[in-house]
């Protein structure tokens, strides 16, 4: 490893996001011990090939190997194609069907295509589990479980609760864990990355590795990432997703589809920017330096090109303005003058000042209710500031069908004496 940023730097870009990280201590002093010594770090992360349809929540994941990738260490990307024939509980009120060996492979394949648009493939290490769990014998099978207690496995709350409810847990749901954690062993992590669902598994990694005689791996877990409506976690069978291949322009409609509220953590968890950078864009936005629909535009640029190029994503962009911005508007909109003080101002007294609402209370009801839109994005937050400096123009519409074009004017000057 060449000499690369200062311990301090590496450790504010990998602890970014992260929700769980066993211990931080650990994290730091292995990183001072890679620099040390040029050695990298193997960070691992495991995928079971069941359902290889990527979306942006798995990327969180995914992100962050590149984030160690870039400090140079070694990153490996797991393919279970042994414990997707067991298939991972978690989560689960059943047991979850068994996958042929065909359908893992076939699976496997697909993930290494949508990994490698934010991996670096010359870089990245594919392994496959089959090749260590597939060699254990039975006898190695007893040793390895003989390490893990019934009472650890139960701590689960998806066992428990199954349990409980008098419903079923096979014998081999109870290995999966097991399986998870000897990958583990096999490969000597330094990190093992995963989404806050698999905090138990990781553990169990951490666990059996200290029992074996090996250092034991540093656990960091990653956020499950809410869908485009900002509630259910992101998921292909809610709808509530955005595809890793999805084309560019139906990526960037979606991305410029979720709240503004959603967007800054779309802003952390979906992009390489520094948390001090993420801040600076939330206090422009609060101050009306910048309209929070322009930092969207910049965050569904930021994503689409992360996956499709910049060109794509520029198209991307010009295909939205053109399409949805414009596609309601009248062919006769009324214009209207309207004198502001300060850089900013409500945009509910702006609606009202339009004759859009009767009062500043009623614009803020057809705000939190969707029903206002600046620029041809909704604006829920009845709070809500824009930038009003003089020339500035605004497009203001409520409902489907009223809209009002205001010209930013100056305030008119007070008589001499006007308080």
């Amino acid at each position: 490893m060449g000499r690369g940023p200062a311990i301090a730097e590496q450790m504010e870009l990998l602890l970014k996001g992260c929700v769980d990280v066993v211990r931080v201590e650990d994290l730091e002093e292995r990183l001072r011990s890679a620099a040390r010594t040029g050695r990298p770090l193997t960070v691992k992360v495991g995928f079971d090939p069941s359902a290889p349809d990527l979306h942006l929540g798995h990327t969180v994941v995914i992100r962050k190997m590149r984030h160690f990738q870039q400090l140079g260490h070694r990153v490996v990307f797991l393919i279970g194609d042994f414990t997707g024939m067991i298939g991972d509980p978690t989560g689960k009120k059943t047991t979850r069907p068994q996958l042929t060996r065909e359908q893992v492979a076939a699976n496997a394949e697909t993930y290494k295509r949508q990994v490698f648009r934010l991996l670096d493939p010359e870089r990245t290490v594919v392994e496959f589990n089959s090749r260590w769990l597939g060699a254990l014998s039975s006898e190695d099978w007893i040793r390895l479980t003989a390490q893990v207690t019934v009472a650890q496995m139960l701590q689960r709350d998806d066992f428990a609760k199954r349990l409980a409810n008098g419903e079923a847990v096979a014998l081999h749901e109870l290995l999966y864990p097991v399986a998870q954690a000897y990958d583990s062993v096999a490969l000597e992590a330094d990190v093992e990355l995963g989404g806050t669902d698999q905090l138990f598994n990781l553990l169990v990694g951490r666990d059996l590795m200290g029992k074996l005689g090996k250092p034991p791996q540093i656990v960091m877990t990653l956020p499950l990432l809410e869908g485009l409506d900002g509630v259910e976690k992101m998921s292909k069978s809610l709808g509530n997703y955005v595809a890793v291949e999805d084309p560019p322009e139906e990526m960037f409609g979606k991305l410029m589809s979720i709240s503004d509220q959603l967007m800054w953590r779309y802003w952390l968890l979906l992009t390489d920017r520094s948390r001090e950078e993420i801040e600076a864009l939330k206090r422009a936005a609060a101050a009306g330096e910048r309209h929070p629909m322009e930092i969207k535009f910049e965050l569904a640029r930021t994503v689409t090109a992360d996956f499709h190029g910049a060109a794509a994503a520029r198209a991307a962009e010009a295909h939205f303005r053109t399409v949805h911005q414009r596609r309601e508007l009248p062919e006769e909109v009324e214009e209207l003058s309207v004198a502001c003080r300060g850089e900013s101002t409500p945009l509910a007294v702006l609606v009202a000042q339009a004759g859009l609402a009767s009062s500043t209370s009623e614009a803020r009801r057809l705000m939190q209710q969707g029903g206002v839109r600046l620029d041809g994005e909704p604006v829920r937050d009845p709070a809500a500031r824009v930038p009003t400096s003089p020339g500035q123009r605004l497009l203001l519409q409520v409902g489907r069908r009223r809209f009002v074009r205001i010209l930013v004017t100056p305030p008119l000057a007070q008589p001499a004496g006007a308080e």
